[in-house]
């Protein structure tokens, strides 16, 4: 998998490296704004008797595992700073804002002294508006002097959707002060006639990391003026810069940096992010500058009911066997369409696009039975639409025209969605900054809000369902990123090189790897020393050898084989899984079948159909150690961290039947396998620690197996990772260490820090790993605690009673305590 849309040689040379949370509204989160009257005339129902209505189905009290109340918090005001222009005071004035809270006047103060700051507060907290304050004055004072240009900012978000969010707040905003502010979207779905206006008049541009990395930063030179000019960086959202992908847009920032120093510019980095642990050390990391921190949230608070539920079990059976708990998926859309009908404005979260799409379609179903107008007011959002599909969806949500929608992450992420009233959760999302983040999308003005985590049946929303604790006692999580790893790092190098031939002076700004770095680009022939400096030696762009979101590769697109109409795109690197023949595709509530997968091509051929099944891609993987770096006694065993090689091969897939998970049927495929460089922690046991724990060599397999299936699914709690992040090798006998050997990696090219985390947490993390597996009321294993939705092998061999006494004696001998574990990687007791 790894750079295998690389040249050749930079494919070889990066393959010989020694690889040594409540968030923010871009609403302006008005201090005193009146909140939309209830669709049905009278007065609001409180978020309890909405969730009593919920509950009031047969058998549905008893879903409910816990509730928390999180009282309202009234706001604390201040003063702006005297520094900011009359003329954006008396704008924020005429959007309804009479005084700051205490952290936007805060964040403000920062900025206008030339301090790079992070605001690290809850959602509606007017995180948009601390920053757009001192930017706004400024970019007002840049419009009066005499160099034509005048001062100008950039707006970089994760999402197309967020920025083109942001430009209609900013003009909203900024409507009073007339033409001196221009602010612009410049994307991918800018049209070309378009874009020489924004680079030569916009000076307010908005963008993504994406744009900046292929587009902006390798054209540099028609962007002088503007550079040169450049007072403010504003990255929202910027807890998603984490893992591969946050650490390309670290290397992103300093590329940036580079070039503005060059042009004579030095801006002031102004970051939003939803509450996190160390919101400034990550924001440095990210920056690569110093940072200061505003995270005390001064804003008002309504009341939130947050519910905990768990779907009941079926009558069904599923593989192995083991009785099937019924789908998060049909649960959340059974919520949904429950809420619609209530007029009760709502969200569902869904972590993948498919489920957006099943539970959209199943809520209009259901919703048709009761009143066809209905339907209509329910749709999905997800990323892969085509632009247009994008902004209708968009212009729907903010009129008011849609009343239920089941969105991914692409909405979560702050698009203006106030007037909400409620907010679903179809299964965990990964981290608790994420679930913060999306319960956070409801509630109108101070007023109530419920939140439902539905969860899945899974290993880690199976424990914190039963464990609320873990969610609502710690803290949310540090963001996890390593801006050195060299598989990211090398490309960036070329990029900054093909920009502006590196200088020795520019190696400290890319850390302490560059420096080994460039030698082994030399010898494969990428770059070339002069006296001046090192060169880019290629005639094809060094920006378009990587893709910074980790995929790898050109997108593969989604063609209608009948009418070759593009109805969208998927990554690369999961094409294998999501678009190989006979896959099932959900597009705007249409099922397609992939007919064909040209990979060469990088097309998915479908035709629209109505199976009633969806399908699961299973593969094969094996691992090989490379260099182990650190390595530790548990009792007779050890714990290790170091550099692996995984090949991994899709090898067919799973029909499953809807709603139940039953399965229907295997076909074989025929697809290349994939190597990948990574990072891992693995654990091995003796044979005198088997035979304490009592497993003898025909439950050997079973209970290594699912020790790495609930290890996996468990890690998310103490790393900010998704299970779909890592993945995991369980060997009764491994080659490389001679002994029963477990091991979870990074999915990511020179890793992503994920594994390291569980290195430093082991304990705590293989703790509750052993808890969740114990605790499960299930007889020989279940979706629930040791059996996986990703399982290559049909989750077989599992044994549930042998992994827990396996887990049991390795935790024996392990250390009491991690010097390098904070005390927040501990779990809670059970």
């Amino acid at each position: 998998m790894a750079f295998n849309h690389l040249p050749a040689a930079m494919h070889d040379a990066l393959g010989a490296l020694s690889v040594t949370p409540v968030t923010h509204s871009v609403s302006m989160a008005r201090n005193h704004r009146p909140s939309r009257p209830p669709e049905n005339g009278g007065a609001r129902p409180s978020p309890g008797t909405v969730l009593d209505r919920l509950t009031a189905g047969a058998n549905r009290a008893a879903r409910i595992t816990h509730t928390e109340h999180l009282p309202p918090r009234p706001g604390r005001h201040a003063l702006w700073p005297d520094r900011i222009r009359p003329e954006v005071l008396r704008a924020i004035r005429q959007a309804g804002i009479d005084h700051p809270w205490a952290h936007q006047a805060a964040a403000a103060e920062h900025a206008l002294d030339g301090e790079s700051v992070v605001i690290a507060t809850g959602t509606a907290s007017g995180k948009s508006l601390a920053y757009l304050a001192p930017v706004l004055s400024t970019l007002l004072d840049g419009s009066e002097a005499a160099n034509g240009r005048g001062a100008t900012a950039l707006y970089l978000s994760p999402t197309k959707a967020l920025a083109a969010d942001q430009r209609r707040a900013v003009r909203a905003l900024s409507a009073p002060l007339g033409t001196r502010i221009r602010p612009a979207v410049y994307d991918g779905d800018t049209p070309f006639e378009e874009r020489e206006w924004v680079r030569q008049y916009a000076n307010y541009v908005l963008t993504n990391p994406d744009m900046l990395h292929r587009g902006m930063l390798p054209s540099h030179p028609r962007w002088s003026s503007f550079l040169r000019a450049l007072r403010y960086v504003v990255i929202d959202e910027c807890h998603t810069y984490r893992g591969v992908f946050g650490s390309h847009v670290a290397q992103v920032l300093r590329r940036l940096r580079r070039l503005c120093a060059r042009y004579g510019s030095a801006p002031v980095f102004l970051l939003a992010s939803a509450t996190a642990a160390e919101p400034a050390a990550a924001a440095s990391r990210l920056t690569g500058l110093p940072v200061r921190e505003v995270a005390d949230d001064a804003s008002p608070r309504g009341e939130l009911v947050f519910a905990l539920w768990e779907p009941p079990l079926t009558e069904l059976e599923g593989e192995n066997g083991a009785p099937v708990r019924r789908s998060a998926t049909a649960e959340t859309a059974d919520l949904l369409t429950d809420l619609t009908v209530q007029g009760v404005r709502s969200v569902a979260f869904v972590r993948s696009r498919r489920g957006a799409e099943l539970i959209s379609v199943i809520a209009q179903e259901r919703l048709a039975e009761v009143d066809r107008s209905l339907a209509r007011r329910v749709a999905a959002y997800r990323g892969g639409y085509l632009p247009e599909e994008r902004r209708a969806l968009e212009r729907a949500l903010h009129s008011g025209e849609l009343l239920g929608l089941a969105a991914t992450t692409a909405l979560e992420l702050g698009i203006d969605v106030s007037g909400l009233d409620a907010v679903l959760i179809a299964g965990y999302p990964g981290t608790r900054a994420s679930l913060w983040q999306q319960a956070g999308r409801a509630g109108r003005s101070g007023e109530g809000a419920l939140a439902v985590l539905v969860a899945r049946d899974d290993p880690l929303d199976t424990y914190l369902v039963h464990h609320p604790e873990a969610l609502f006692r710690r803290p949310v999580e540090s963001t996890v990123l390593d801006p050195d790893n060299p598989y990211v790092l090398a490309p960036h190098l070329c990029a900054a090189a093909a920009e502006s031939p590196l200088t020795d002076g520019d190696l400290e700004l890319f850390g302490p790897s560059a420096a080994d770095l460039l030698p082994q680009l030399e010898a494969a022939g990428l770059l070339r020393r002069r006296a001046s400096g090192w060169y880019w030696t290629r005639r094809e762009r060094a920006a378009d050898l990587t893709d910074i979101r980790g995929g790898g590769g050109s997108p593969v697109q989604i063609v209608e084989e009948g009418t070759g109409r593009l109805l969208g795109t998927v990554d690369e690197a999961a094409a294998h899984t999501t678009v190989h023949e006979g896959a099932v595709h959900l597009h705007q509530g249409r099922t397609y079948l992939v007919r064909r997968l040209d990979l060469k091509e990088s097309v998915a051929l479908v035709e629209e159909a109505s199976p009633p099944y969806s399908t699961t891609a299973r593969d094969t993987t094996s691992i090989s150690v490379l260099e182990t770096d650190t390595e530790v006694p548990w009792g007779d065993g050890r714990l290790c961290y170091g550099s692996v090689e995984v090949t991994n091969q899709v090898v067919s897939f799973l029909r499953r039947r809807l709603m139940t998970g039953e399965v229907l049927g295997e076909t074989k495929l025929d697809l290349p396998p994939r190597t990948l460089r990574t990072r891992a922690v693995w654990w091995t046991v003796t044979e005198d620690q088997l035979d304490a724990a009592r497993i003898n060599p025909e439950q050997l397999g079973g209970a290594l197996h699912a020790a790495e299936h609930a290890s996996i699914g468990l890690l998310p709690l103490f790393a900010t990772c998704d299970r779909w992040d890592i993945g995991g090798v369980s060997v009764p006998l491994h080659p490389d260490t001679l002994l029963p050997t477990v091991f979870v990696y990074d999915g990511h090219p020179g890793g992503a820090g994920f594994a390291e985390r569980a290195f430093h947490t082991a304990r705590a993390w293989l703790g509750a790993t052993r808890e969740a597996i114990a605790s499960c009321e299930c007889e020989a294993g279940c979706p629930s605690c040791i059996q996986s939705p990703k399982c290559g092998n049909g989750n077989d061999p599992l044994h549930k009673r042998a992994a827990v006494r396996l887990l049991t004696e390795l935790l024996r001998g392990a250390p009491r305590e991690d010097p390098a574990a904070p005390d927040g990687d501990r779990p809670p007791p059970p």
